[in-house]
């Protein structure tokens, strides 16, 4: 059974950081791509950063040298590290994993993250 656990959202003030962790189990990990996603109020859940299985990542314009997304294999887990954080960051954070050769996705359960001005 695969899950994914998020942990590590809260608020912070505008300009703060975060550091989002996923924790997987159920699956191989070194084989699997990990995204993380967000959605805030009202708005469509979108693609924040993602990282491929063998370590290459992808951003959203809008968080592009702001967000750095990583993964350890040795613990399971993806990483958002985000800083200069904006209110317009405010949504629920969602990790996302599949397959590399599948597009059979899971998701976690999602973390809160909330950017006060």
């Amino acid at each position: 059974q695969v899950q994914l656990v998020e942990s590590g959202g809260g608020l912070v003030h505008l300009g703060g950081s975060l550091r989002l962790s996923c924790a997987a189990s159920g699956i191989i990990f070194e084989i699997y791509n990990m995204d993380w996603y967000r959605q805030a109020p009202g708005k469509q859940r979108e693609l924040v950063a993602g990282i491929t299985n063998d370590g290459i990542t992808n951003y959203a314009d809008s968080v592009k040298g702001r967000f750095t997304i990583s993964r350890d294999n040795t613990k399971n887990t993806v990483y958002l590290q985000m800083n200069s954080l904006k209110p317009d960051d405010t949504a629920v954070y969602y990790c996302k994993t599949n397959h590399y050769l599948s597009t059979r996705s899971y998701w976690g359960q999602g973390t809160q993250v909330t950017v006060s001005s």
